[in-house]
């Protein structure tokens, strides 16, 4: 008899659950691609056309007002960092009450893991819009919306980090009598530095490009310039404006690379 310890298994009958989510995504598929959000070849074609003539007249870029939208990219890059920083600080308490391992009570747990949800679930565009209604037009109203964002973002890869654990550390820890902030101090902070760099580095890289979208809403910064150019057809301003939040988009990109590297390889 060969032996058929080796041999693959053999694919198993699907449930009812996984048929129905199937026939639901197979049905969207289609009814998408004849009347959704389908793409046409004739439409396509087209806009290839019109995507050349913006190209030509976007070529060569304009650089007279190059003094306006670098004050601009500036509040930008002020609404990207000044967001990141707020929300990594609020994630930071947010994760350890998320955290099954650390959380005092399971009440906490919840309100802090419904926190995450509604901060990771809605849009930055849609919190930037919240906001511009509450405070008014301008960069307060982007970086609120980014720090809500990042809040979410770092809260969720926080508290799984901090999850993560080897319960015998948080055990010994306390065996030992330690409080319980001298447990977070000295215990789970120190073991889960390094993911938590890497979770706000990449948080950094969101909010570079997140900032220039809240812009288009009234949240400030160059997205505004960028909107204004595209509105009045002037298409060679415009990819200036492009130009420069691409340069600043790469510079945050390769320090929070160069960041990352460090950490881990520390």
């Amino acid at each position: 008899m060969p032996d058929r310890s080796d041999a693959p298994a053999r694919v198993r009958r699907p449930s009812l659950l996984t048929l129905v989510v199937v026939l639901v995504v197979g049905g969207l598929l289609v009814h998408g691609w004849t009347q959704g959000a389908a793409v046409r070849p004739d439409s396509l074609a087209a806009g290839v056309f019109r995507l050349g003539d913006l190209v030509a007249d976007a070529v060569p870029p304009d650089g007279s007002r190059l003094g306006p939208i670098l004050k601009a990219l500036l509040v930008t890059v002020e609404m990207a960092l000044l967001g990141t920083i707020i929300g990594v600080v609020l994630s930071l308490p947010l994760a350890v009450l998320a955290a099954r391992n650390t959380t005092p009570h399971w009440s906490l747990y919840a309100v802090s893991r419904a926190i995450v949800t509604v901060g990771r679930t809605i849009p930055d565009l849609v919190w930037g819009l919240i906001f511009v209604i509450a405070v008014g037009l301008g960069p307060e109203a982007g970086v609120l919306a980014i720090a809500v964002d990042v809040m979410g973002f770092c809260g969720r890869f926080f508290a799984e980090s901090i999850e993560d654990l080897d319960p015998g550390r948080i055990e010994g820890l306390r065996a030992l009598g330690a409080p319980r902030l001298g447990i977070l101090v000295g215990g789970v902070i120190p073991a889960c530095l390094p993911s938590f760099v890497t979770t706000s580095m990449f948080a950094l890289e969101s909010s570079a490009r997140s900032s220039v979208v809240l812009g288009l809403v009234g949240a400030g910064g160059i997205g505004i310039e960028l909107a204004t150019s595209m509105t009045l057809l002037r298409y060679d301003e415009a990819a200036t404006i492009i130009l420069a939040i691409l340069g600043v988009v790469v510079v945050f990109e390769r320090v929070s690379s160069a960041i990352r590297r460090r950490v881990l390889g520390g």
